[in-house]
């Protein structure tokens, strides 16, 4: 299992739309991918469940992956939100 952390720096935080694309971005892999906030916790490959943490800006997310492409999966989700979110 690989863990990162993240802080959006999006000001409207994680909304319908970004949240849409995250989904779409962490369902390309086979790996199980959770994401934290506070003691809440969701399927990253839900829409709703990823709007249900209400993310919004400056919070801290911590992303687990895990699964048989577990690093290429953290690598890519760790550089597409550091570029998106």
């Amino acid at each position: 299992m690989i863990e990162f952390n993240h802080t959006v720096k999006d000001p409207n935080g994680i909304h319908a739309r970004p949240a849409g694309l995250l989904a779409k971005e962490a369902s390309r892999f086979a790996s199980e991918i959770t994401v934290r906030k506070d003691n809440r916790s969701a399927n990253m490959k839900g829409l709703f469940s990823l709007m249900s943490l209400t993310v919004k800006s400056g919070d801290v997310i911590t992303v687990s992956v895990n699964g048989q492409d577990e690093k290429e999966a953290a690598a890519d989700l760790k550089t597409y939100m550091e570029s998106n979110l």
